[in-house]
């Protein structure tokens, strides 16, 4: 059982901090994209690759950096991701070039794995009594940097050089990194054995061509033969990898582990989960930009509709210790299904009424406490049904699930909103209201299907899973096994077990 280091509340303290900076980063340059083309003096469509390198390279380094803090330590990988969040802020703040600015928010993207691997930390160096609490407000980090970060940025934008921006970031994260040089130790339990480098080449290979069609394909078209085409890569060379992980003696992903009902169900809810979440900033931002000559829209600027959110944001913080109370108390399954629940309740409060500003921000709260409530649970299911040496992969692929539903849900709401644009007078343009409730709807109905998926998730641990929780247990004296040490406990499933 891990026994709390000196100094633990600070090392939670400074995980957290990481988690926000690392959304914050990853959304700043929202307010920024309109006024790209000509900063960089290029073309709009060429812009759109800003948030795109982002997504692929984080989407990339999440399951990798993962599996790499597993088998090389976790610490060393924290510090890898902070530095590349650093390092690709600094060089973002020195061009205007598209190009570098691109290389820079690639490097900006591998920051993602910021999250999973801190999840994976704070379960080695706290009593479960801790863990609880501790993972919820890791996870509620998503929603106060991304609520943070459209306001301030926009306001960066507004009134000083865009380039501050990024300055900004860059100081953030190297204060974040160095507080974790010193606050954060090692966790010493670690998965023996050589990287999988054929499994990581497979795994990127197919999540690049899969986001990359999810990205663009609203760009190029859904019937193009160029998505279509990266859309059938994408499925051959992830069967491909499939294949390849479902033999390999020490696999990127175990597969074997992934397919079972306590680590598979949680993955396909973070997947609908992150679908249902992404809809309420995306569609929120959008909604109350709207021109007012659209009947419903009501003029706010970047800044404004940044400070609409930002509500959700405390929220998802606020609920943190509610979430890790109802999970010790009815269980992870519970909170998840529940959470799932509120979203969906949230998203019929938008459909009813979104033409007041009170209104907008009270359904945009309630989808937040929801997605905390889900966002809290989620890590919690997957570390109850992993071995701790498999802790940072585990989790970071189930970030990875929800990162690629949130992929899906900008390309569906984006897809549904084009579908609903007409002229509303004069030079206005815009999608109509029901565009909006259609993907208040969609998104509700997403998370309804969560919430079923939660239900399904087995109620408690096996045995041998409970063993395979705690790899640093000792055997009492007399009852060990010949060549069976502590850190080689029998996995769950396997016939020692």
């Amino acid at each position: 059982m891990p026994t709390p280091a000196p100094g633990s509340r600070t090392v939670v303290a400074v995980l957290a901090a990481g988690g926000i900076v690392t959304t914050l980063v990853q959304t700043a340059v929202v307010p920024l994209l309109p006024q790209l083309p000509r900063l960089t003096r290029s073309a709009p469509v060429d812009v759109g690759w800003v948030v795109t390198v982002t997504l692929l390279t984080g989407a990339v380094a999440t399951p990798l950096l993962g599996r790499a803090g597993d088998m090389y330590g976790k610490r060393p990988m924290l510090l890898l991701a902070l530095g590349s969040l650093t390092a690709g802020s600094l060089l973002c703040g020195f061009t205007s070039d598209l190009a570098l600015l691109l290389a820079g928010r690639g490097l900006q993207g591998v920051g993602a794995a910021v999250i999973p691997l801190s999840i994976s930390i704070l379960r080695g160096v706290l009593p479960p009594e801790r863990t609880g609490s501790a993972v919820a407000l890791m996870s509620s980090t998503v929603g106060i940097g991304a609520a943070l970060g459209l306001p301030l940025a926009a306001l960066l934008v507004q009134y000083t050089d865009w380039h501050a921006m990024f300055w900004a970031t860059t100081g953030l994260s190297a204060a974040v990194l160095a507080l974790a040089w010193h606050t954060v130790r090692e966790v010493p339990s670690r998965s023996p054995g050589r990287f999988d480098i054929p499994g990581a080449l497979g795994l990127s290979a197919g999540l690049v061509l899969l986001l990359l069609a999810t990205s663009k394909g609203g760009d190029w078209g859904w019937g193009s033969p160029r998505t279509l085409g990266l859309i059938g890569a994408a499925a051959v060379v992830l069967a491909l990898w499939g294949r390849q992980q479902w033999s390999a003696p020490r696999p990127l992903v175990d597969l074997r582990l992934a397919a079972r009902p306590a680590v598979l169900l949680p993955h396909a809810a973070a997947l609908l989960a992150g679908f249902a979440f992404y809809a309420n900033s995306l569609v929120t931002a959008q909604l109350v930009q709207a021109p007012r000559a659209t009947g419903y829209g009501l003029g706010l600027s970047m800044v404004g509709a940044g400070l609409c959110l930002l509500p959700s944001g405390v929220i998802m913080v606020l609920c943190a210790p509610l979430s890790a109370r109802v999970s010790a108390a009815r269980g992870a399954k519970v909170t998840l299904a529940l959470g799932a629940a509120v979203i969906a309740v949230g998203y019929a409060l938008r459909f009813g009424d979104s033409r007041q500003l009170w209104t907008v921000i009270t359904g945009a709260a309630v989808v937040s406490v929801g997605t905390a409530l889900a966002y809290s649970a989620l890590p919690m299911l997957i570390m109850r049904a992993v071995p701790m040496d498999q802790t940072a992969a585990a989790t970071g692929l189930n970030v990875l699930m929800r990162t690629i539903g949130q992929a899906f849900c900008s390309a569906a709401v984006a897809s549904v909103l084009a579908s609903h644009t007409r002229a509303f007078g004069g030079a206005v343009t815009a999608p109509t209201l029901d565009g909006y409730r259609t993907g208040f709807a969609m998104a509700g109905t997403v998370a309804l299907l969560a919430c079923a998926t939660a239900c399904l998730i087995p109620h408690r641990s096996t045995e041998s899973e409970t063993h395979a929780r705690r790899p640093q247990a000792r055997p009492a004296p007399g009852l060990t096994s010949p060549g069976l040490t502590a850190g080689e406990l029998p996995r769950p499933g396997d016939p020692a077990a």
